[in-house]
C-alpha cells in the first residue's frame, strides 16, 4: 500500500518539495488558492492523488492541480488521519482550469481514464475508502454531465465492470501536506511511482493524447 512507501522520506525530500514548482505556481500551499478571473475548479478522487494530480496537470487548459482531501466530515484532516478511514475523506485532486480551453466534460472524461472507476474502495494495491472513486459537482449541470458520462462509458463496455464512482455535491476541500504536492515529478525513482503511478499515467497519456499539453504528447 502507498502509505508504506512514505517511510524513510527524509529531510532532503521536504526541502526539495518546499522549493519545487508545479503547474501554475509554488508548491507551498498554506491556504487553498482562490480561482483566478475566468478560472473554474473541479474536484475528483481516484485512488492515490499522486498519479491523479499528475494526470490532470498534463491537460491543456489546466493551470494547477492541488492534492488534498474531500468527501468527509473531519475538519483539517491530516494524511495519517485520513488513512485510518475514520474521517470519511478520500484522497482527491482539485483542478483549476480555463473553461475557454478545456471543458468540464473533458475533465470528467480524463478523470474516468486516469484510474479504474469500477474498483470499489480501492485502486490497485491501495485499499480503503480513502482511495475510493469519487467525483464532485458544483452545479446541476455538472451533476448531469457526470451521470451522463457514467452511463455512456458503462454502455461502451470500455471497462469489464460497472462504474462505482460516487457522484457527490461539493462541500469542502482540504489541502494535503506540502510533501504530497507534485510528488510524482519530484520522486521519479520512488518504487511506488515506478511500479504503480507511472503505468497509470502512461495509460492516461495514450487515451487522452489529443488533450495533452504538447510536451506530454511526445
Amino acid at each position: 500500500m502507498k502509505r508504506f512507501f512514505l517511510f524513510g522520506i527524509g529531510i532532503l525530500l521536504f526541502a526539495s518539495v518546499a522549493n519545487a514548482q508545479t503547474m501554475g505556481g509554488a508548491n507551498d500551499f498554506t491556504a487553498l488558492p482562490k480561482p483566478g478571473p475566468g478560472e473554474k475548479v473541479a474536484t475528483f478522487g481516484g485512488g492515490c492523488f499522486w498519479s491523479m494530480s499528475e494526470a490532470m496537470s498534463e491537460l491543456k487548459g489546466v493551470n494547477k492541480v492541488i492534492s488534498g482531501y474531500a468527501g468527509g466530515t473531519a475538519k483539517n484532516p491530516t494524511y495519517d488521519q485520513v488513512a485510518t478511514q475514520t474521517t470519511g475523506h478520500a484522497e482527491c485532486s482539485q483542478t483549476y482550469y480555463d473553461p475557454k480551453v478545456i471543458s468540464f466534460t473533458t475533465l470528467v472524461n480524463a478523470f474516468f481514464f486516469a484510474h479504474d472507476p469500477t474498483e470499489l474502495n480501492r485502486q490497485g494495491p491501495d485499499v480503503g475508502t480513502d482511495y475510493r472513486s469519487i467525483a464532485f459537482y458544483r452545479t446541476p449541470e455538472e451533476k448531469n454531465i457526470l451521470l451522463g458520462l457514467i452511463k455512456k462509458i458503462n454502455k461502451s463496455k470500455y471497462y469489464h465492470g460497472a462504474i462505482v464512482t460516487q457522484v457527490v455535491s461539493f462541500t469542502t476541500f482540504y489541502v494535503a501536506e506540502n510533501y504530497h504536492q507534485g510528488y510524482y515529478r519530484l520522486n521519479p525513482g520512488s518504487t511506488y511511482i515506478r511500479q504503480v503511478s507511472k503505468p497509470k499515467v502512461i495509460k492516461f497519456r495514450k487515451v487522452m493524447h489529443a488533450e495533452l499539453r504538447p510536451e506530454f504528447q511526445k
